[in-house]
């Protein structure tokens, strides 16, 4: 499957020509792989022409409401694991202060699992005001007591989710902190999927096709609880998966 964004779609000539092309082509109903952009375009597309719609969360984000788990973000965090556990080997032989900026621009799920699963000293995501002199106060404690290996792992979207601005912070505050910056980047939009990843699109996807057989249309096709959840793309669009703040507690206890 391809994915482009199209800026005809948002038109409604643009639309127009989208339903003649289902037509031609004998397309009667849709499943819409995405988040909420996707659904917003689907549900006017499937108002104004009684185009049956599904969707289906797929984003690494992990930021939409109405199901636990979206189609490629285990990918993606897997990804994030693994190269910052290759970062580590080469961190702690230099006794090194890294910082690590993962995708997430509204929402800090990858930075969050992949700092929890990588045992990183800060998280620092979107969802939480990070308070600079803290994390300062945390980093210069621990270069006292010597201990010269710390990991940061930063979303891109949080207030300091630019890891090359962070760094510049640090350097100024902490002269003799020998610090790096690893900015994973597009990495972690691409390669094969997780078995995970490929258990959650069969599962969500038999359930996308059998809801357009039996006349259900205009949802989102989730898993709430290892079950099928069905959303109203309305919902879904409106809505964002929340982080609980029992995994901030975590990270803190797990950084002491």
């Amino acid at each position: 499957l391809k994915t482009a964004r199209s800026k005809a779609f948002t038109t409604p000539e643009g639309r127009a020509t989208a339903y003649e092309n289902l037509k031609k082509h004998g397309i009667n109903g849709l499943v819409i792989i995405g988040g909420d952009g996707s659904f917003k375009g689907a549900q006017t597309f499937s108002n104004e022409y009684d185009i049956p719609c599904i969707g289906l969360p797929g984003t690494i984000d992990k930021d939409i409401a109405g199901t636990d788990v979206t189609i490629g973000f285990d990918t993606a965090v897997n990804t994030a694991v693994e190269a910052i556990d290759k970062i580590r080997d080469t961190m702690d032989a230099h006794d090194r202060l890294f910082i690590v900026e993962v995708m997430g621009r509204d929402a800090g799920y990858i930075a969050l699992h992949s700092g929890i699963a990588t045992g990183a000293e800060n998280i620092l995501i979107p969802e939480t005001k990070t308070d600079i002199e803290d994390l300062i106060a945390s980093l210069t404690e621990k270069e006292k007591r010597r201990k010269l290996v710390n990991l940061v792992v930063v979303a891109e979207g949080g207030e300091y989710g630019d890891a090359n601005k962070l760094e510049a912070i640090i350097k100024e505050r902490i002269p003799n902190a020998d610090t790096r910056v690893c900015i994973l980047g597009h990495i972690q939009r691409g390669g094969a999927p997780s078995c995970e990843d490929r258990l959650i699109a069969s599962h969500m996807g038999y359930y996308a096709v059998e809801s357009l057989l039996c006349g259900r249309h205009n949802v989102m096709v989730g898993v709430i609880n290892n079950k099928i959840h069905y959303t109203p793309l309305d919902k879904a669009v409106k809505e964002k998966q929340k982080i609980g703040q029992e995994w901030m507690k975590i990270v803190k206890i797990l950084a002491s």
